[in-house]
């Protein structure tokens, strides 16, 4: 196997990453029980193991543990998605400042490829309509450049994590509010002017909030 050949991923990990997406794109519905004897057979993982994934997402905060009762998908609501969006803006203003201050020509190649392939896929998404999982790729990759530089393994994981959750509530594209303001981003992180990126980013996340919000009206 050559440096540049990924290894197989284990029935394990294939199953706890396709769990985790389905949760994450609402194919397995929130609070919605999770039914061991259907899922070894949809995920082609045993018993066992995936009592070890519920366990792993539970710890997450993808799935609860209701005791003898087994597991659910958690829950979405509206206090979350506002403890999520307030989470994310408090993470990325931080790891965006220390990134701003302490990225080099390599990380300046890092956003602006990250934010041509965004770019490209979301005027794909206008043009042909929304694919989420390709959205959420290209917008979570694109977030991640700009604080790629923080210094902090731990911040850009946690980050993740929370973008992750928090996109359970961006299913529905906004269209070229977010374009603008993800060029808006790029062009603050290449200034290196933090203020305008924090209020652009607060924006940003406040605007995918209140289009969550009234999508859920809409329902």
């Amino acid at each position: 196997m050559t440096a540049l050949e990924e290894r197989p991923l284990s029935a394990g990990d294939s199953g706890y990453q396709r769990i985790r997406s389905d949760i994450i794109f609402g194919v397995l519905t929130p609070s919605g029980r999770l039914r061991l004897d259907a899922m070894k057979e949809d995920y082609g993982v045993s018993i066992s193991t995936l009592r070890e994934i519920l366990n792993r997402l539970t710890s997450e905060g993808f799935v609860v543990a209701e005791g003898q009762r087994g597991f659910e998908v958690a829950p979405i609501s509206i206090q979350n998605l506002r403890e999520l969006a307030d989470l994310r803006i408090l993470l990325e203003h931080h790891a965006m400042a220390e990134s701003f201050r302490a990225g080099d020509v390599e990380w300046e190649g890092r956003v602006v490829s990250a934010h041509h392939k965004l770019a490209a896929t979301e005027r794909t998404v206008l043009r042909e309509g929304d694919d989420p999982e390709l959205r959420k790729r290209y917008d979570g990759e694109f977030h991640q450049a700009l604080i790629s530089s923080c210094g902090s393994r731990e911040l850009m994981h946690t980050h993740a994590v929370v973008f992750d959750k928090y996109f359970r509530y961006a299913l529905r594209y906004r269209g070229t509010e977010t374009i603008n303001q993800h060029k808006a981003l790029l062009e603050c992180a290449l200034k290196r002017d933090i203020k305008s990126a924090r209020a652009v980013l607060s924006e940003h996340i406040d605007g995918c909030v209140a289009h969550a919000l009234s999508s859920w009206k809409d329902a």
